[in-house]
């Protein structure tokens, strides 16, 4: 049937809604929710990096390593990103492709913040990994083609 409308501790009715108030919780800036993007990416594709290097150690990888960990740690506030440690060799192939994918998804966020260096890291490490997937053997699992 009919229930009395309850306030609630500030005296206000329980069923108003809270347009106008303040929020006990911080907000970010539209910036700051992109450079905790482009963080995340370029942290995954240093972590793909180290599994590339761990199945093939070169000077290219070392350097890319290197430079996505400085741009992790500007866009951390400093902190250097965590570095995991490589549990289960997969395709190099598979790597090179899932790095290359990475590489854009970073370089769409650093477009749109406009982070040239972060950009072209992303950039260059897009054209390192489609060069390295072509150039990989493609193992096929036994099906016929």
């Amino acid at each position: 049937m009919y229930e009395p409308i309850r306030t609630g501790p500030s005296g206000r009715s329980v069923h108003t809604p809270m347009a106008g108030t303040t929020s006990d919780f911080p907000h970010r800036s539209r910036e700051e929710e992109l450079d905790i993007q482009l963080a995340g990416h370029l942290a995954a594709l240093l972590a793909v990096t180290g599994e590339l290097r761990a199945l093939a150690p070169s000077t290219d990888l070392d350097t890319a390593a290197e430079r996505l960990a400085e741009q992790v740690a500007r866009l951390g506030g400093g902190h250097a990103p965590a570095r995991a440690s490589v549990a289960a060799a997969r395709e190099p192939s598979a790597l090179h492709q899932r790095a290359h994918a990475l590489a854009g998804r970073a370089l769409v966020v650093a477009a749109s913040r406009a982070d040239t260096a972060a950009a072209i890291l992303a950039a260059e490490r897009m054209d390192a990994h489609a060069a390295a997937a072509q150039s990989e053997p493609q193992k096929f699992s036994g099906a016929a083609h």
